[in-house]
């Protein structure tokens, strides 16, 4: 890959793999394809969800309510999740088999208790940024390409923030799986698509 290419690599985390609370359905099957794309970038940033464990986002904080329901906050409409990927627990960490040496960020994100956070740039308030806009401009980046989990929340917030951003940006496909609530995953796409998401596969950029 060219010196303004990175890979964002999205979440790849215990908690969403099979067995995990937050399960995404054949999840795993992307850690091989993540640690082979990470060798053709000279730029990888890895993601995490770092939630402390009374997070807004946890159906366990609002009574009456379970999983995959959704309500209305100050910042806007929020599916309800099962407990994840809290801060120090097992199923925060980075997938065992995940190996990227050559990341230099891990970008911990969701770690404000009333905020919730799926994109890698700007939290669900949509005015608190992460600062990973400012870290890959002052590298040079202008193209980057996404993959990890999920594909239609963190995955697709994170691509069409990208964008808005000034980003050139790509989500590999075959390296992302979804959770797919209420058919999230066909609407993820078509945001995408209008704002100029381009969608490849991992064998176009292992076999440049």
């Amino acid at each position: 890959m060219v010196k303004h290419d990175a890979l964002v690599v999205i979440d790849v985390q215990n908690d969403f793999m099979p067995g995990g609370s937050l399960a995404v359905s054949g999840a795993d099957r992307i850690v091989p394809l993540v640690n082979g794309l990470a060798l053709e970038f000279d730029s990888v940033v890895i993601t995490q969800d770092w939630h402390p464990s009374n997070h807004i986002s946890f159906a366990s904080r609002h009574s009456g309510k379970k999983p995959f329901d959704s309500i209305e906050l100050p910042y806007g409409r929020q599916v309800l999740w099962p407990v994840h990927c809290v801060q120090g627990t097992r199923g925060a960490a980075l997938h065992p088999e995940l190996h990227i040496p050559r990341a230099q960020l891990i970008l911990r994100k969701g770690f404000h208790a009333d905020i919730d956070s799926y994109s890698a740039f700007l939290e669900a308030d949509r005015k608190t940024p992460t600062g990973l806009s400012g870290y890959l401009a002052n590298r040079g980046i202008t193209r980057l390409f996404l993959a990890g989990l999920a594909t239609d929340f963190c995955v697709a917030w994170s691509a069409l923030d990208a964008r808005q951003c000034g980003f050139d940006v790509a989500v590999v496909e075959d390296a992302t799986r979804a959770i797919d609530v209420s058919d999230s995953l066909t609407a993820a796409w078509r945001a995408m698509k209008q704002a100029g998401v381009g969608r490849v596969q991992a064998a176009e950029i292992v076999s440049r």
